[in-house]
Formats: C-alpha cells, sequence, structure tokens
C-alpha cells in the first residue's frame, strides 16, 4: 500500500473508532439523561401545579369564610334588632362599638330604607341623609335577602365594599342594614399569598376590575375575556399558562369566590415556577457537555494509540517481510558463493600443483644454466604465493556461508588487526576517513577461528567508516588486558546512535543505516560469534559525539574448552 493511502486509510480509521466509541458511549447517555429530565419534568410541574392549586384553595376558604363571617354578623344584628332599635342613632353606635372591638373590619354601620335615603349612620364619615337611590349596590341589594358589593369609591372617595341585610319591619316596608368593610384588612388576605419571587393573588370581578391592589400595572389578561365558568370554576381551582402581552409564560391558578362573582387569581413566572427543572437542565446539558468532550478526548487518545499500534504492526510485518525476502537474497548468496568457491577451488589447486612441478623442471641442469632461471623462479612463487591467497579466500567465503568448520588456533590480535586495517584503508580514503591503531604490544594470544575474528573486526570497523560518512573523521582501533579478557576497542567520532536503539543494536535485521544500504546481520553475526566464543561484546554511544564497541576475547578459550 502507497504511503499516503496509507496515511489517509490510518487516520480514517481512527475517525470511525472515535465515532463509534462516541455513538456507544454518548447514546445511552443521552437516552437516560432525556428519559429521566422528562419525567423530573412532569413530577416537578405537577408538584408545581399541585401547590398553586393548594395555595389558592386555601386563600379561597379563607377569604369566603371571611366575607360569611362579616354576612353572619350583620345577620345576627339584623336578627336580634328591630328597625326601631336600628334607627336609633345611640343603638347603631354601641353595636358597631362591639364589632370593632370584636371584628376590628367594620368601618361603619348604617340603615337606609327602602327609597335610598339613609335614614341612620354611625361611623367616622359624614354620611347622614346620604342619598343611594342610584347606587348600584343599593339597587342589588333590594333585590336580595343579602348582598355583597364590588369594590368601589362611593360617596367618600375611597375604596370600600359593602355587606348588605334586606330587613322588613311590622308594616312590610323593607330597609337595607348596611357595613363598610375595612378594604385594607381584607387586602392583606390576598397579600400574604407569596409564591417564589413572582409569585402574588388578587381578586378581579366579572368584569375584569381589580378588587384587590396588584404588585404590577394594569394589565389585559387574555385568558380571561370573555370570562366563562369553563375558566373560572365555581368549585375547584383551574390552571392556566398564558403569555399575556409581555411575552414571558406565567402560570394562573384561578378560583371562584362569592358564588362565582369575584375571581381569585394567583399567577406567578414560569421561569420561577420551573427554575428547579432549568436548573436541572442546565446541570443535565452541562454534565452531558463535559461527558462529551471527556468521551471525545478520550476515544481520540485510545484510537490514536490503537490505530498506532496497528500501524507500527502492520510496518514492522512489512519490514520483516522485506527482511526475510533479504535474508532469503543473502542465504540464495551464500549458496552462490558456496558453489563458485569450490569450483575455483579446483583449478586453483591444479595451478598450484603445476608451478611446484615447474619448480622441479627448474633443478635440471640445463634450465640451471639459463639465464632465465631467477626470473621463472621469480613467477613461479608468485603464481604459488597468489594460488595460496586464492584458497584462503575461497576457504573464508566457504566458511561465510557455513559451509566449513572454522578452525581454531592461536592468533595475536595485533597482528590480524594489523591486517584487517591494511585492508580497509583504501575504503577509509574513499569516505576522507583517517584509521589509527593504539596497540598493547603485551597483550597474550587467543585461541580462536581467525576468520572469525577477522569478520567481526572487519564488520566493526567498516561500520565505523560508515558511521563517520564522507565528512570525514577518525576511526581508532585500540588493544588492551582486563584480566581473563583481551579487550578490543573500535571507536569512531561519527553521528552516533540514539539511546532508543542502542538496545537493539544487536538484534537481527535491525539495522540504523538507510534502506538498501544495510542488511541489519552484521551485528548480529558479530555478536553470535563473539558469544560462541565465551567473550562479551558491548557499546557506548553519544548522539553526536560517536560510537565505541568493546570486544572482549576470552584468553586461550581452547584450552578451557578442552
Amino acid at each position: 500500500m502507497e504511503p499516503d493511502k496509507t496515511r489517509q486509510y490510518y487516520r480514517l480509521l481512527v475517525r470511525m473508532i472515535v465515532i463509534l466509541m462516541v455513538c456507544i458511549s454518548i447514546i445511552p447517555l443521552v437516552s437516560i439523561g432525556g428519559v429521566t429530565i422528562y419525567h423530573f419534568s412532569r413530577s416537578l410541574k405537577k408538584s408545581v401545579v399541585t401547590h398553586l392549586e393548594t395555595i389558592v384553595w386555601e386563600h379561597k376558604i379563607n377569604i369566603d369564610t371571611f366575607l360569611n363571617e362579616k354576612l353572619a354578623n350583620m345577620q345576627a344584628l339584623a336578627d336580634s334588632s328591630t328597625i326601631e332599635q336600628l334607627l336609633d342613632n345611640s343603638f347603631l353606635r354601641a353595636r358597631l362599638d362591639v364589632f370593632q372591638e370584636r371584628y376590628g373590619e367594620f368601618v361603619d354601620l348604617g340603615v337606609v330604607d327602602d327609597t335610598g335615603h339613609q335614614r341612620t349612620y354611625a361611623g367616622l364619615f359624614k354620611l347622614e341623609d346620604a342619598m343611594y337611590s342610584d347606587a348600584d349596590w343599593f339597587k342589588k341589594a333590594m333585590m336580595r335577602e343579602f348582598f355583597i358589593s364590588d369594590v368601589f369609591l362611593g360617596l367618600r372617595g375611597l375604596p370600600h365594599f359593602i355587606i348588605a341585610i334586606k330587613v322588613r319591619d311590622g308594616g312590610g316596608r323593607f330597609w337595607i342594614l348596611r357595613s363598610t368593610i375595612d378594604i385594607e384588612e381584607f387586602t392583606s388576605l390576598v397579600e400574604d399569598v407569596s409564591i417564589g419571587k413572582t409569585g402574588h393573588a388578587f381578586i378581579l370581578n366579572r368584569n375584569g376590575y381589580f378588587q384587590t391592589k396588584p404588585r404590577f400595572k394594569r394589565q389585559e389578561l387574555s385568558f380571561l375575556s370573555p370570562i366563562s365558568d369553563v375558566v373560572v370554576p365555581k368549585t375547584g381551582v383551574s390552571i392556566i399558562e398564558d403569555e399575556g402581552e409581555t411575552g414571558n409564560k406565567t402560570i394562573y391558578a384561578i378560583s371562584g369566590l362569592k358564588d362565582g362573582e369575584w375571581i381569585l387569581v394567583c399567577q406567578q413566572d414560569s421561569a420561577d415556577a420551573f427554575s428547579s427543572l432549568h436548573q436541572a437542565r442546565r446541570l443535565v446539558v452541562f454534565i452531558s457537555l463535559i461527558t462529551f468532550v471527556s468521551v471525545m478526548v478520550i476515544s481520540f487518545f485510545l484510537a490514536r494509540r490503537l490505530v498506532g499500534r496497528m500501524e507500527t504492526a502492520y510496518l514492522e510485518r512489512a519490514k520483516m517481510h522485506d527482511q526475510v525476502i533479504e535474508a532469503g537474497k543473502l542465504a540464495s548468496i551464500g549458496e552462490l558463493a558456496a558453489g563458485i568457491a569450490h569450483e575455483v577451488n579446483n583449478p586453483v589447486a591444479i595451478m598450484v600443483e603445476e608451478a611446484g612441478w615447474m619448480e622441479d623442471l627448474l633443478e635440471e641442469d640445463e634450465i640451471i644454466k639459463s639465464d632465465n632461471r631467477d626470473e621463472f623462479q621469480r613467477a613461479l612463487a608468485q603464481i604459488k604465493a597468489q594460488g595460496t591467497r586464492c584458497k584462503q579466500i575461497t576457504h573464508k567465503l566457504l566458511s561465510f556461508a557455513r559451509k566449513t568448520d572454522s578452525k581454531l588456533s592461536d592468533l595475536q590480535l595485533n597482528d590480524l588487526i594489523k591486517e584487517v586495517v591494511g585492508l580497509s584503508r583504501r575504503t577509509a580514503r574513499y569516505s576522507n576517513t583517517k584509521i589509527d591503531t593504539d596497540l598493547d604490544l603485551k597483550i597474550p594470544p587467543i585461541t580462536a577461528s581467525p576468520s572469525e575474528v577477522q569478520q567481526v573486526l572487519l564488520n566493526l570497523i567498516n561500520n565505523a567508516i560508515d558511521a563517520v560518512g564522507k565528512d570525514g573523521g577518525m576511526v581508532m582501533v585500540t588493544t588492551r588486558s582486563g584480566g581473563d579478557y583481551v579487550v578490543v576497542d573500535v571507536s569512531d567520532t561519527g553521528c552516533g546512535i540514539p539511546e532508543a536503539q542502542v538496545q537493539r543494536i544487536f538484534d537481527p535485521f535491525f539495522t540504523t543505516k538507510p534502506v538498501g544500504q544495510g542488511t541489519g546481520l552484521g551485528l548480529s553475526i558479530c555478536y553470535g560469534i563473539i558469544d560462541r566464543m565465551g567473550g562479551r561484546i558491548s557499546v557506548n554511544s553519544a548522539v553526536g559525539k560517536g560510537t565505541t564497541f568493546h570486544v572482549r576475547f576470552p584468553v586461550h578459550t581452547g584450552e578451557k574448552e578442552a
């Protein structure tokens, strides 16, 4: 898969995992939160409505009781007194004093004849001989046994309402016993209603006029126009939610007073009534938002981590696949090298044997006397030397291809290092790298396979040259004694190895070189060779300063194994 398409695939995979995890986490949360808020809203609304109904019903009973008590007081006075007594100002004054002392809400008392003329009066105002023939309350009172008027200004110019009792004298003439009730005392029964921050109550008549002083400026209540018994029940409480002129939703609890002639209204802003619900909703939204953000962050983190591991595993698998192919190539090369080594070995052996035979011929008398005998001997010596060298090279090639067993012998590391350094100097010159040595002449010999030790040293020196690069630098090879070991240090002034890679430097197929410039097998083979010998190999490196490999060869390994 191409790199761009691979990155795009993994980005898409991250998004899909995040979306899936968010959906799995958020959908149940939203469902539970929605169901909870729904049931909580219903329960709270029912509780608010029930609370309003209870308050309005209790105050309805209190107000009706108040009016009925005043009406009962007036009825008792009418039943216990004759017209003659009621027409006596001193008697009426004495009854008013008793009423005010016992009940306190009566402002005055008066007796009005059937023409509307007030015949007697007891009170603070000068209303003797007042005429009420045109007053609406008087007309309605003459038509009923008792009557409670609406609140009006009347002759005194102050808000009040009247309780009137119709009385018949012995001659069949009708009289009206009337009393004015203290409006402040009556209003306090309604003003005591307080619900939340905005809840209050007031009383209207059927025409929509206020009977008590409201807390707000007068406004039209659209749901009361027209007023009907459906809206205002004579018994029970109706709950209405209306926006009105302000546009703010308001809850109204409505009940009838005075047989439906008055309307008790208790109102409260919906926002105030359902403030607990709004707070709960805001809390749920806040918690949901925090949860959503947390789930998003965690999902993204986990998805990135998971996909990152998948991508790493994929890349490692692809790299391992390439390395397996490379290893297969190396195996094929090894097989080919072994075959070539065998094929070359035979003609080289014949060539060396023929050279030996020719040396024997040079010992004959006629050839000894030849002027070119020395030149012949020099050429044959060169042929034998180069043949022996070819034989050694093929032997090493077979050893690398694992077709021959490595032979152990006593070695002087200093001599082998000089030989390897001599082979590597040509390569170092191309890289502008200087190879220097600091060899301890007192180190003891070791018992090992020359080809294997040569392979280790050559690999380390070539790696050091590669690390220095084309910018030039120094490669230093030193030897020293270290107890039971001979230590060889190969140092370079190259780029160094990152700490995270140092731990894997001896792993098979691991390389820090660019693609195509290393197989990752060299250090692994070196580690295996040294380990089989009973030695140790380690590395110290600092990025930007250089790297040093420490190889510890055991002394007289062969004797110890024997």
